[in-house]
């Protein structure tokens, strides 16, 4: 147990977690490969069900690395592109030891500013939200009782997903 104990404060220190980063990297680009680590920011989260029983939690937050919101003029409005980086959801304990599953939608930061002063930004971006994790986790989610969890900016223990691009010139 205290061989544990020492595993979880290792990954728990800044210092250790950037070594480990760069470890990775390393190897990565030897193979081909950019690696980039994409710390999420917190942002707000979406309470909502999947399957219609189990709680899960949609953490909407940002990262500079992932692209700025772009808006095309239409008539009628704008047509808003709106890129993220999601990783896999994955399942914790909650109070009472209830599992819950949670998911991290990563956005530009302008795109929660945006949502921080707009309404319908806020709206369009929670759509968006849900509709990645449906989309790429295949699961579907209650979209009718979704709901903001105000004063909640972050659920779970924040992870880091990666961004990888071969690099010019790599063996594919």
């Amino acid at each position: 147990q205290a061989l544990f104990a020492d595993y979880a404060a290792e990954l728990a220190d800044p210092e250790q977690r950037r070594l480990y980063e760069e470890e990775v990297a390393a190897l990565e680009r030897e193979r081909g490969v950019e690696v980039r680590f994409v710390h999420p920011a917190a942002g707000y989260v979406l309470r909502t069900s999947q399957a219609g029983s189990r709680r899960c939690y949609l953490n909407v937050c940002s990262n500079p690395q992932v692209g700025p919101p772009q808006a095309r003029a239409e008539p009628g409005g704008h047509r808003w592109t709106l890129p993220y980086s999601l990783a896999p959801g994955r399942e914790e304990l909650g109070r009472g030891g209830r599992r819950r599953l949670v998911y991290d939608v990563v956005f530009h930061p302008a795109a929660l500013r945006l949502a921080a002063r707009n309404a319908r930004f806020r709206r369009l971006l929670s759509d968006t939200a849900l509709e990645a994790v449906e989309r790429h986790c295949a699961v579907q989610l209650d979209r009718a009782n979704a709901a903001v969890l105000r004063g909640t900016k972050y659920k779970g223990v924040p992870q880091a997903p990666v961004i990888r691009t071969p690099l010019p010139g790599a063996a594919p």
